[in-house]
C-alpha cells in the first residue's frame, strides 16, 4: 500500500530524532507499535468477519440447493424427461380408458367368488357361445 525506500525511512527517522529528542524517542515509538498492533488486531477482526459472512452465505446457498433438490418430484422429472411432450401418457390413457373395468375396491377377505359376482355383466358381444342343447335318446 504505501512503498517506503530505505532511504526515506532514514529521512523519518532523522527528523524524528530532531523534532522528538533521543530521550522521548523510545516512549514514542513503543506507543506507535501499540497503535500499529492495535490497527492489525482490527484489520484482522475484520477480515475474519467478512470471511466468515462469506462462509455463512455459501452455506445458505448450499442449504437452499439441498431443500431444492429433496423438494424435487423425482417421478414427474422422469416422466417429463422420457416424455417431454406428453403424448405417451395421452396414449396410454386413451387405452387404458377403452379397456377399463369399474372393479370395486379389492378387500383382503373377499374370495374369488365375490370377486367374480363383483365383475360387471358381459356386453352381447363379450357373451361366451352358447353349447347347443345335448340330445336325448328316442324310444325305439
Amino acid at each position: 500500500m504505501f512503498d517506503f525506500a530505505w532511504s526515506e525511512i532514514m529521512v523519518i527517522a532523522l527528523v524524528a530524532l530532531v523534532v522528538i529528542g533521543p530521550k522521548d524517542l523510545p516512549r514514542v515509538l513503543r506507543t506507535l507499535g501499540k497503535w500499529a498492533s492495535k490497527a492489525r488486531v482490527v484489520a484482522r477482526e475484520f477480515q475474519s468477519s467478512v470471511e466468515q459472512m462469506i462462509r455463512e452465505s455459501e452455506l445458505e446457498e448450499a442449504r437452499k440447493e439441498i431443500e431444492k433438490t429433496v423438494s424435487v418430484d423425482v417421478g414427474k422429472e422422469i416422466e417429463h424427461t422420457i416424455d417431454p411432450k406428453g403424448e405417451m401418457t395421452a396414449a396410454l390413457a386413451g387405452t387404458a380408458a377403452s379397456t377399463e373395468i369399474n372393479l370395486p375396491p379389492a378387500t383382503e377377505t373377499a374370495s374369488a367368488g365375490e370377486a367374480a359376482a363383483a365383475l360387471p355383466p358381459a356386453t352381447a358381444s363379450e357373451a361366451a357361445p352358447v353349447a347347443p342343447p345335448e340330445k336325448t335318446p328316442t324310444p325305439v
